[in-house]
């Protein structure tokens, strides 16, 4: 797969016709959405967890550094706290730009804590992306997230902010707060210690 994945996903029609659509959230969508929405609410999807085994070449690192970002993997039993929006379909076009780096939309079924269920889209990366980092050490990913900086900023800043949204939410997720628990730690080890 390319690495700049735009235009695989306005060939994508799903739920084109519609006035409205939800977008599931699990990263810097929880805390950054950047874009107006029509209502926002916590929800989760089933079946999936959160890993940061994505790599970012346009944001949160360059091409020759890149940093690690949030991407879902298939998991039976499992579930992944985050942020639903509903959009009108017009702001799906700045979205692809901003989920241009491996992430392809796909449909899943999004619940919220009232028991409402909705239809709705989320960008996933999955391994077969040219972006693809894969899983690696919880103390290799957090040295890489704590060395990467790209055009958006720091990679830490993208990792502890998801870690502050996701206790914000009352949500523990053990894989992002062992890797904030790391980065926190070098952070305190640096010379020049924030």
């Amino acid at each position: 797969m390319a690495l700049d994945t735009t235009q695989q996903n306005r060939r994508m029609t799903h739920f084109n016709d519609h006035e409205s659509i939800w977008l599931f959230g699990y990263g810097s969508l929880i805390w950054k959405a950047g874009f107006d929405y029509l209502e926002r609410r916590p929800a989760h999807i089933r079946g999936w967890t959160r890993r940061f085994w994505q790599g970012s070449h346009d944001h949160r690192g360059t091409p020759t550094a890149p940093g690690r970002v949030a991407t879902l993997l298939p998991a039976s039993g499992a579930i992944c706290h985050g942020m639903a929006y509903r959009i009108t379909p017009d702001i799906l076009g700045p979205l692809d730009v901003r989920e241009k780096n491996g992430y392809l939309r796909e449909v899943v079924t999004l619940r919220f804590a009232d028991g409402d269920t909705a239809q709705g889209l989320v960008y996933i990366a999955t391994e077969d992306n040219a972006a693809y980092l894969g899983e690696a050490p919880a103390e290799a990913i957090a040295r890489q997230i704590a060395a990467a900086r790209g055009p958006s900023g720091p990679n830490r800043d993208y990792l502890l902010n998801l870690d502050e949204a996701l206790r914000a939410l009352d949500v523990k997720d053990a894989h992002v707060a062992e890797l904030a628990h790391h980065v926190r730690h070098l952070d305190s080890e640096a010379p020049d210690a924030r």
